[in-house]
């Protein structure tokens, strides 16, 4: 993102409003990330228990934010977006 030069006038209720938004965007991100590597726990226990491979290629196929790889045995889900 480019670096914006300037200064903006804006009321402290909003800058505080602003500063919340970010705290509750990071928490969702951290919690995003922490469901992610339980459901990655919970694919790889159901993983060497049968051929979940047919349904994680058909998943991968349907998704558009993220992938299941499946890797000797192990379960993880990708962010298409580069984060996992």
């Amino acid at each position: 993102m480019k670096e914006i030069v300037g200064t903006v006038t804006i009321s402290l209720a909003d800058y505080q409003d602003m500063v919340l938004a970010g705290e509750r965007a990071d928490e969702l991100n951290s919690k995003t990330k922490h469901a992610a590597k339980e459901l990655s726990v919970f694919l790889t226990f159901l993983a060497t228990r049968s051929d979940v491979t047919p349904y994680v290629t058909e998943f991968n196929r349907q998704s558009m934010s993220a992938k299941i790889v499946l890797d000797d045995g192990r379960a993880t889900i990708e962010f298409l977006d580069g984060n996992s």
